[in-house]
């Protein structure tokens, strides 16, 4: 796929996460099949590019390109600086947060929050644009910030006049936060009357669901997000059924493992020892939610504190799957085929 002057592998982006889509997570969603991979917003406070956490968020070394680089704020000329600060340190494509629905975004008149007002919206596109005028500018929204007040439409114009180069659309409202059913007739809507590319996104959680996506809203890309949370391999899983019609056979006990491990690898030594084990945490409940036993399992890895007690604990759980199973052993799978993203709470205890 050609976007904006980037020949991509395909139409399948990962979406921006706080907390989640750090730099060892997006390599190994491309790696795994991913086309391009957004980072976890970084702030438009100047006070706070001097902090560990976003010079964190900054470090893109042996990154694959293109790298995108999410700012989000409410202040045109500090989203200005953002976007100037990031491009010199490596961002190929900034992307402007206006689809964020938390609280303590919105509460400062960032996120979707922006998305009622719309002069306010002008102003931080254009400022964006003309601080980084060799760099393309992207921005994701929803649509709109409730039921009776959806403006994607007007959000759209304004970004084309403004100079924007894509849009992603999360198919909700900010009310919705992530409630109910993506809107992907809105989507629809908004790409016959779009002249620059829109990507869709919401509720993607399989290659059935991600092929009806594309068909319905006719976007020119997908965007993946809390489906690929522990699951990344769902990109080479939606790529191989985009290309075939034909599902890919489920990946081993003994392929995860291995991922697991070396995704974990790469959290020690991005984040450092300490820290490294508490984020790497949450990265193995998200790839054990659903399997056999994988609730004792949680418990018990919640408990340790250096990295060889998390990796010997790793290691004694799959090889246990593996005596007994040679692909992941999950208790339910949703009717959709989403995977263990779309299991109820109540049906994983092991």
């Amino acid at each position: 796929m050609k976007f904006l002057g980037f020949s991509l592998r395909n139409q399948l982006f990962v979406a921006p996460m706080a907390g989640v889509t750090d730099r060892p997570f997006r390599q190994l969603c491309k790696q795994m099949g991913a086309g391009l991979a957004v980072s976890e917003m970084v702030t438009s406070n100047s006070l706070l590019h001097g902090s560990a956490k976003t010079q964190r968020r900054a470090n893109h070394e042996g990154e694959v390109a293109p790298i995108v680089v999410q700012i989000a704020g409410a202040n045109p000329a500090m989203m200005a600086d953002a976007a100037r600060y990031n491009v010199e340190r490596g961002a190929q494509i900034i992307d402007i947060n206006m689809g964020c629905p938390a609280k303590k975004i919105c509460s400062v008149m960032a996120g979707s929050a922006l998305l009622r007002d719309e002069a306010l919206v002008a102003k931080i596109l254009a400022a964006v644009v003309k601080a980084v005028p060799d760099t393309p500018v992207t921005l994701k929204i929803r649509t709109g910030w409730d039921r009776n007040h959806r403006n994607a439409l007007s959000i759209l114009r304004i970004a084309e006049d403004s100079g924007v180069k894509a849009l992603a659309v999360h198919g909700r409202t900010r009310a919705c936060g992530y409630g109910g059913q993506a809107e992907y007739e809105t989507i629809r809507t908004i790409k016959a009357a779009a002249s620059i590319p829109i990507i869709a996104n919401g509720d993607i959680g399989s290659p059935e669901k991600a092929k009806f996506v594309l068909d319905t809203t006719r976007a020119d890309a997908i965007m993946i997000g809390r489906a690929a949370q522990g699951r990344p391999w769902l990109f080479r899983e939606i790529e191989h059924f985009l290309n075939t019609g034909t599902r890919l056979t489920p990946p081993r006990v003994n392929e995860i493992h291995q991922i697991l491990l070396a995704h974990i690898e790469d959290l020690y030594l991005f984040y450092g020892s300490q820290a490294g084990v508490g984020i790497a945490r949450k990265h193995v409940s998200w790839y054990t939610k659903g399997l056999l036993g994988s609730a004792a399992f949680r418990h018990m890895l919640n408990q340790l504190v250096t990295i060889e007690q998390q990796k010997q604990a790793i290691d004694a759980y799959f090889s246990a799957l593996a005596e007994h199973n040679e692909h992941l052993p999950y208790h339910h799978v949703d009717p959709d085929g989403a995977g263990p993203d779309h299991v109820k709470l109540e049906e994983l205890a092991a």
